[in-house]
């Protein structure tokens, strides 16, 4: 009798404690996981949303840069970490999406073991030419293609990246015989471009958006439905007669499962303010993110669809990770 006294004391403690919790979150300073080194874009992305985040909760949100394994290895920090809402991520469409199509076990479910709080940014990937290719345009680079079927390269940051799947995505779509050559990073593919060593890629915006301007490379496309505010005078892929070419990169936030749905509601609800703050859209627009801020469902939604997306495009070229 005591024994169950108490148990439904403890339960009523549990259930009262639970919602006090979530109304009176954050009490503390909450602990940001980017699964990317200091300096690129989703550190950059996470830093700029962060700070306003921050000003708008009136408490701390500490940025732990977590490397390792395209993104997975932060990821699954969050995913192991304990769901009170101090331990979030604003993770990538590789780590969220593409690594389940690549690798034969990921150390976590993406919709399992995370939970969406929102999709923060897109950022299209944009199609540039070498200056020695002589193509200015879709159809003259698909005729160029044709006509020398397996003799251009196509760049990549490495096996399995979003710049990998959207230069097979364009073999296919588009019927061309391109030959792809992996490296380790954005950098060494884009100096390798600006050298002519390689005649294209696919890389997010705010990577070539500096060569453009400086007229080192040629755009050709960008592989989204709009065009970029930062380059308005170049045409979408579907504009140029390829609308099943839609590359994106993204970012989104995520939390561990189990975390309370009010906590979820909170942090969606300030990061999607954060993101139609003026402020924040200026510094993140003028690089070419497109920021989002849509509901914990759409967001999961999203995730699933993409992950279909890849992965039918990784199994169709065969690709594997570290392949």
């Amino acid at each position: 009798m005591h024994f169950a006294i108490r148990l439904v004391g403890a339960l009523a403690l549990i259930f009262l404690t639970a919602p006090a919790h979530a109304q009176d979150y954050p009490t503390k300073s909450i602990r940001l996981i980017v699964p990317f080194p200091p300096g690129g874009p989703n550190d950059i992305i996470a830093r700029v949303v962060a700070a306003k985040m921050s000003e708008l909760i009136g408490q701390p949100i500490v940025i732990d840069n977590r490397g390792g394994a395209g993104g997975v290895l932060g990821t699954d920090a969050v995913a192991k970490a304990e769901p009170d809402g101090y331990t979030i991520a604003i993770t990538s469409a590789g780590a969220l999406a593409i690594s389940k199509s690549l690798q034969e076990k990921l150390p976590y479910d993406t919709l399992k073991d995370l939970k969406p709080v929102t999709l923060v940014a897109k950022v299209p990937e944009l199609l540039v030419v070498a200056n020695n290719v002589p193509a200015k345009s879709m159809p003259e680079l698909l005729a160029l293609a044709k006509a020398k079927p397996g003799q251009l390269n196509f760049a990549s940051t490495g096996p399995g990246s979003m710049p990998h799947l959207a230069g097979e995505l364009f073999k296919s779509a588009a019927g061309i015989d391109i030959v792809h050559v992996p490296y380790k990073g954005a950098a060494p593919a884009v100096n390798d471009i600006i050298g002519e060593q390689v005649q294209m890629v696919f890389l997010d915006i705010p990577v070539l958006l500096p060569q453009v301007q400086a007229g080192k490379v040629r755009p050709i496309a960008i592989g989204s439905r709009e065009r970029a505010p930062s380059l308005p005078d170049v045409p979408t892929t579907g504009e140029v007669g390829l609308p099943q070419i839609e590359a994106e990169n993204w970012y989104g936030m995520v939390a561990p499962a189990a975390t309370l749905p009010a906590v979820i509601a909170k942090l969606h609800r300030i990061t999607a303010e954060a993101l139609k703050s003026p402020e924040v859209r200026d510094k993140l627009s003028s690089q070419g993110a497109i920021l989002v801020g849509n509901t914990p469902e759409e967001f999961a939604a999203y995730i699933q669809s993409e992950i279909d997306k890849w992965g039918k495009v990784a199994k169709a070229a065969n690709i594997k990770a570290g392949q």
